[in-house]
Formats: C-alpha cells, sequence, structure tokens
C-alpha cells in the first residue's frame, strides 16, 4: 500500500484527490501516444487487437487490484473501457499507416 498522505480536512483531500486525477489523465495519454507507436509495428487489424495480450493486462490489473486493496472489478471494467478505446485509435493509426 503506498503512503497516502493524511489530510486534516475536507478541501485538502479534495485536493490530493484533484492531484492525482490530473496524474491519472497524464499517464493515460502517455499510455494512448505509445498504442499509437505500437501501430507501427504491426501487420494486420488482428495483430493491432492482441486479444491474448489484452487477456493479460485484465489479468495483471485485477491482480494489482486486489494487492492495492481495491476492487478488481472497478479497475478491470476502467480498463476495458480504456483498452477498447485505444485499440479503436490504433486500428486508425494502422490503417493510417498503411495508406502511404
Amino acid at each position: 500500500m503506498p503512503d497516502i498522505k493524511k489530510c486534516n480536512s475536507l478541501e485538502e483531500v479534495r485536493t490530493e484527490i484533484d492531484k492525482i486525477d490530473d496524474q491519472l489523465v497524464e499517464l493515460i495519454s502517455i499510455r494512448s501516444h505509445l498504442i499509437r507507436q505500437a501501430a507501427a509495428f504491426k501487420n494486420s487489424v488482428e495483430e493491432v487487437k492482441a486479444e491474448d495480450r489484452i487477456d493479460y493486462i485484465l489479468q495483471k490489473v485485477r491482480h494489482k487490484a486486489i494487492q492495492a486493496d481495491v476492487s478488481p472489478n472497478m479497475i478491470s471494467e476502467l480498463f476495458e473501457i480504456m483498452i477498447n478505446e485505444m485499440v479503436e485509435t490504433e486500428i486508425s493509426e494502422f490503417r493510417n499507416n498503411k495508406t502511404f
């Protein structure tokens, strides 16, 4: 379990949550840009979909969630949404790269 700041007011809790939300958005952005790069290394839309990789990621994050004492169902649902959107982006990137 990471060190969690002991807050002394609701305002302080909300400030800390806002900081974490900003970091989450930045990390998701970085992940999304890396996914776009991955498209260049793939040879087909099926390879872009990478179902085995998705299954691996979902199992990994569920396990990590359990270790972190957070709902594995919530984490896997969040990741499924993120992965599905990013796969669509990667498919578009793949198709755009192959047209040149």
